[in-house]
């Protein structure tokens, strides 16, 4: 089944004007910001980044507070899909089961589903009958 819908826009991923606006403006160079998040990422401590950008440690805080941190105990994502993928996966719910449920129902149906229809890898065999290599000698 073909999905029809329109792709995300170019400027999709990036921060809202209105989010931008309510954010608090952080008086720091950019260079510097990115160089404060550079040093947090490596594990230190925002006086420690203050003390080496010869900056405020307030003003610090500020562009550490809006920086992403990675959650290694993350179970779920988001399934960045159209419209109609969407409409068809809650068409193919049992009942008030999640959404992840019927996900992973859905993919394990279309792996059972491939694996029963491919045949079984054989390997070449010679006129003799015999198993040809994998790889040729060249």
């Amino acid at each position: 089944m073909a999905f029809k819908g329109k792709p995300p826009g170019s400027g999709s991923g990036e921060m809202s004007r209105k989010t931008k606006a309510l954010r608090p403006q952080i008086a720091l160079p950019e260079d510097a910001i990115a160089e404060a998040r550079r040093l947090r990422r490596a594990g230190h401590e925002p006086e420690q980044i203050a003390a080496a950008l010869s900056a405020p440690l307030e003003e610090v805080e500020k562009a550490l507070l809006q920086m992403r941190m990675p959650r290694p105990e993350t179970t779920r994502g988001t399934l960045n899909v159209t419209l109609a993928a969407h409409k068809f996966v809650l068409s193919e719910r049992r009942g008030n089961e999640p959404l992840w449920v019927t996900m992973d129902r859905l993919f394990d149906e279309l792996l059972t589903l491939r694996r029963a229809a491919k045949p079984p890898a054989r390997r070449a065999r010679g006129e003799s009958g015999e198993v040809l290599p994998l790889f040729p000698p060249s």
